[in-house]
């Protein structure tokens, strides 16, 4: 491991020169506009993988955009690691918020500056280049690898599934490694063992066939700007905090007490976070703490709306459509699709008939929990200290990454979440940035985390949790 790890310090500037090429490219799934940006994204993916020495790279195509696979399958008796990340990235909207053009990748204060830098180039790059000094130095990896690097994250991972269903045999392991996360803060390594899921919607109110006068025809049809406000203020409770829609909370899994005691000792500073946040009080609901709302309970969220007029000047108009796109984070023992039956019940039920409307289900995933007391998350935990020098916090996270409950339900073995970015990295955000030290540190720590599972037996425990 030491001449590995020569060899990682050795390249440092030449991983940040290759890294560069890669946020270069706009691979936004979004935006159908950029389709073949998602596929040269793909290709440099899988090019990427095979000048690191793997085997068997690939670019597979699916009903959207293609996935990238490749494995290094010459170490019998030992563990397998499948490797899960993203090259796709978000919209960048709105651009005149970005100090510098978001696919021109730009080094400030040692963080590098770029759509996708942490969320997940970066991160995927990291272990890539974690496979080649291991490849480079020692002429072998310590275990079995196989990369499966996928294009539609942004957009809910709407062809994963089935994928995963179709190729169990391909994509068979011991354990899951995920780097798509966090870190706990600055300085402050993490290991993450849980996330929220999701339910996604948009929500269409149609009140007429056309814009009208509101002055010559106000107050003869309903609003549908102005019903929108009374639907979505009857969602959550205004005073304590709490979503409002019939049997949301049933099944929520209470937080034990002994995992509260462990968040309290965890060095948050709350006056920090809400100054970072730029937010002049910090607000939820009532009974948690600020880690325990965004860790541990369900959510309701507004994402957008669009409506009539909204540019300089006045024109007084009465909108004929409105539309709300709403989210609701969930949380262990919740269903995305329970949740999803409970709103559009609820929203049909306080919607008025003056009013048409359309409920459509854009997005959805099962939140994930895992024993962070499992052989894997050990390992992990050993990994982060040797290439961070201190020893990783616990933590969950707000954020859904669907794809781990598939791989826990379908593939049936545990995830290792093995983040390394930072609370503040701006991912979806304008200026979306990674911290290089933390990206150095993490390719060491990648190629430590290799060494360690490596030891794992193939019995070990599988660490799920029901």
């Amino acid at each position: 491991m030491n001449e590995v790890v020569d060899f990682i310090n050795v390249h440092r500037d030449r991983y940040v020169e290759e890294l560069k090429e890669y946020l270069a490219i706009p691979s936004i799934s979004a935006l159908p506009q950029h389709a073949a940006d998602v596929r040269r994204a793909a290709q440099w993916t899988a090019d990427a993988i095979a000048r690191a020495g793997m085997q068997n790279v690939r670019v597979i195509d699916t009903p959207g955009s293609p996935v990238v696979y490749g494995d290094w399958l010459n170490a019998p008796g030992k563990p397998t690691i499948l490797f899960y990340g993203h090259y796709d990235v978000q919209p960048v909207d709105p651009i005149n918020l970005w100090t510098t053009p978001p696919f021109e990748a730009s080094v400030r204060d040692g963080e590098i500056y770029a759509r996708g830098a942490a969320d997940d180039k970066g991160q995927v790059f990291m272990h890539i280049k974690a496979v080649e000094a291991h490849l480079q130095k020692a002429g072998r990896l310590p275990l079995n690898i196989k990369f499966f690097i996928e294009g539609e994250e942004e957009v809910g991972s709407v062809h994963l599934d089935a994928f995963v269903r179709a190729h169990k045999a391909d994509l068979a392991a011991d354990v899951v490694v995920i780097s798509d996360s966090p870190m706990f803060d600055r300085g402050i390594p993490s290991i993450c063992y849980g996330l929220r899921g999701l339910a996604y919607f948009q929500i269409d109110l149609r009140g007429t066939a056309s814009d009208l006068h509101s002055g010559s025809l106000g107050g003869a049809v309903a609003n549908p700007e102005f019903i929108f406000a009374t639907v979505l203020e009857q969602m959550k409770d205004k005073v304590n905090g709490n979503v409002r829609i019939p049997g949301f909370y049933d099944d929520v899994r209470p937080l034990s007490e002994a995992e509260r005691a462990e968040w309290r000792k965890l060095p948050f500073n709350e006056t920090r976070y809400r100054k970072d946040l730029g937010a002049p009080k910090l607000w939820g609901e009532k009974g948690y703490s600020t880690l325990e709302r965004v860790w541990a309970r369900p959510t309701f969220e507004v994402n957008g709306l669009l409506s009539g007029f909204t540019g300089e000047g006045a024109k007084t108009v009465l909108p004929a459509v409105a539309m709300a796109k709403v989210s609701m984070r969930l949380v262990p023992d919740q269903d995305p699709k329970k949740i999803g039956d409970l709103f559009e019940a609820f929203v049909r039920k306080v919607a008025p008939r003056s009013v048409e409307l359309t409920v459509t289900r854009m997005q959805g995933g099962k939140p994930w929990m895992a024993d962070f007391d499992n052989v894997y998350v050990r390992a992990a935990g050993r990994a982060i200290e040797k290439g961070f020098g201190k020893a990783p916090v616990f933590n969950r996270e707000g954020g859904s990454i669907p794809v781990v409950s598939t791989f826990q339900e379908e593939l049936g073995v545990p995830s290792v979440l093995f983040g390394v970015g930072l609370p503040d990295e701006n991912a979806h955000a304008p200026n979306e940035k990674l911290d290089l030290g933390n990206f150095h540190n993490g390719v060491i720590a990648s190629a430590y985390l290799y060494d360690e599972i490596a030891a794992v037996t193939r019995s070990g425990d599988s660490g799920l949790k029901a």
